[in-house]
């Protein structure tokens, strides 16, 4: 099943990848940068632990686990009335329900330059409106994303306390925030404001505690040699080329590299 929010650094190209395979485990699914859930729910797990420190994010996945129905009748209201003046009365107004903040969430996601997700300083969503005007998908079904989300644990939280919850049979997949258009150029000053160098040092830490509790582990990170040597001492390190769509320019987007981290 294909993801219903499309998030910057999603993962939908690496599930189709062919150099890219899950290792067998007998316990939990466990993901703490959960973003669009490209990976969940290409995988459909049996059990598993979900979170994000988005708190929006996470109540979309809540609301649709705990009725998916509610949502998508307010979509496809939210879709009769799709315009450009209705966009950006739609983005400054407060919804009071979860269902309809959940529909908002995704509305806004579906008709936003891009699908990016941004906040001002003031804690609001501010992007501004794309070319897409199609809200209600062909191949949504809320309903599956419903039956898979209701085997999960979905909760809004630092990646720490998700994976302290780590044992022996779980997996536990990582896509920390990062962009790779500064894999060569300024990559640490760049990256600095969305995953600072101590969060991908205390990533490290959580990673380890959690092998030696016997959980497996993936790791997607930038593909820059700093992050090559803070992990080659536990980790056997791949490179993967993907195109890169996320430029609102086509001149701008063009082949780029991301590391997929290996643990034993």
């Amino acid at each position: 099943m294909e993801p219903f929010i499309k998030w910057a650094g999603g993962k939908r190209w690496l599930v189709s990848d062919s150099a890219f395979s899950l290792p067998r485990f007998s316990g939990r699914y466990i993901e703490p940068f959960l973003g669009g859930g490209a990976v969940f729910f290409h995988l459909q797990p049996d059990a598993a632990i979900l979170s994000d420190l988005n708190v929006r994010l996470i109540e979309v996945y809540q609301a649709i686990r705990n009725d998916w129905k509610k949502v998508q009748n307010e979509l496809y209201r939210l879709q009769k009335k799709h315009s450009r003046e209705f966009y950006y009365q739609e983005r400054s107004r407060k919804r009071l329900t979860k269902h309809t903040r959940a529909a908002q969430f995704i509305y806004l996601n579906r008709t936003c330059w891009n699908g990016l997700y941004r906040e001002n300083s003031k804690g609001q969503f501010n992007v501004p409106i794309g070319t897409k005007n199609k809200v209600i998908m062909d191949n949504d079904d809320f309903k599956m994303a419903s039956d898979i989300l209701s085997r999960a644990d979905v909760s809004a939280n630092d990646f720490e306390h998700t994976m302290s919850q780590a044992r022996d049979g779980d997996l536990i997949f990582l896509d920390p925030p990062y962009t790779t258009a500064h894999n060569l150029n300024g990559f640490l000053k760049y990256n600095q404001k969305i995953f600072s160098w101590d969060d991908q040092v205390r990533l490290k830490k959580c990673i380890s505690l959690a092998l030696d509790r016997g959980a497996k582990v993936i790791l997607t990170n930038a593909d820059h040699s700093s992050l090559h040597e803070l992990y080659n001492d536990i980790a056997k390190i791949k490179s993967l080329e993907r195109f890169s769509r996320i430029s609102g320019k086509s001149a701008f987007r063009k082949i780029t590299s991301e590391s997929l981290f290996l643990f034993e």
